[in-house]
């Protein structure tokens, strides 16, 4: 609802975009399992073992889309200047930082939350797109961002309850404890 209007519809784009959504769901879920499950994986084991996987599947693509050619041919121009290559090495640095703090922040917080704020994210994005570039929204995009607004926003307060009655009872338990002492 927040997109529709804004893009053009293909079986083979909504294939492809249906597909990432399922990926990303199920990254989320595993790597929190991998994380809080049997094995207690910390972050940076995860990404150790998951980065050279993530790298050939990468050259993989760039070799069949012929963006691997393409980049070497734009290198060999002497296009990638020192400031490029920095540029690029920041970028990465930048990208591994990323997952580690998501990684990190989707065992503390739970593969839901991370859900959600992930929805919330993309609905910001076009607010913030919206705002900077003038773009006149429809009453249908506009419904789609109140509804995903609104449900962010109740999933924290259903979320902060059960915090404080998780917290209310810890605090309860401990004072039976404490009364029981001799």
């Amino acid at each position: 609802m927040v997109t529709y209007g804004d893009y053009y519809f293909t079986v083979l784009g909504f294939s492809l975009t249906l597909l990432g959504v399922i990926l990303a769901a199920l990254k989320t879920i595993i790597s929190n399992r991998l994380m809080t499950g049997s094995l207690a994986l910390p972050a940076l084991e995860i990404l150790y073992r998951m980065s050279p996987l993530a790298t050939m599947q990468a050259l993989l693509y760039s070799v069949s889309t012929g963006e691997l050619s393409r980049f070497v041919q734009y290198a060999g121009e002497g296009n990638l200047t020192k400031v490029r290559i920095l540029g690029l090495l920041s970028n990465s640095l930048i990208a591994f930082f990323l997952n580690l703090s998501s990684f990190l922040t989707n065992k503390i917080a739970g593969a839901l939350t991370m859900t959600v704020c992930g929805n919330l994210k993309q609905v910001l994005t076009i607010l913030l797109g919206i705002l900077l570039f003038d773009v006149h929204v429809g009453v249908l995009s506009g419904m789609g961002m109140v509804i995903t607004l609104g449900g962010a926003a109740f999933y924290s307060k259903v979320e902060l309850n059960k915090k404080r009655d998780r917290d209310r009872a810890e605090s309860t338990e401990k004072e039976i404890l404490l009364d029981r002492r001799p």
